[in-house]
């Protein structure tokens, strides 16, 4: 269910950086989080997610997110960014 609504997104951030940008900028509905990338990275938006109130969704994988996401590399994070 998780990958099938980040493949039906019509507008994403993908990765760690531009993720947590545009949870700072408060531009995203939902987070998702894949539990094999790296603890250390994801932590850091795990924490800024609760801080600024973004549910976050934990999937499985990073090949598959980024799949999911249209792209041929893992993601270790990705957005689903808000309408309007």
């Amino acid at each position: 269910m998780s990958y099938e609504k980040v493949e039906r997104a019509k507008e994403l951030t993908i990765g760690i950086k531009q993720t947590m940008k545009a949870v700072e900028h408060q531009q995203v509905d939902t987070v998702f989080i894949a539990t094999d990338a790296d603890r250390r990275l994801t932590q850091k938006v795990e924490l800024l997610c609760k801080e600024k109130g973004v549910p976050v969704i934990y999937v499985d994988s990073m090949r598959r997110l980024g799949k999911a996401c249209g792209i041929e590399v893992g993601a270790a994070t990705a957005a689903i960014k808000k309408s309007g």
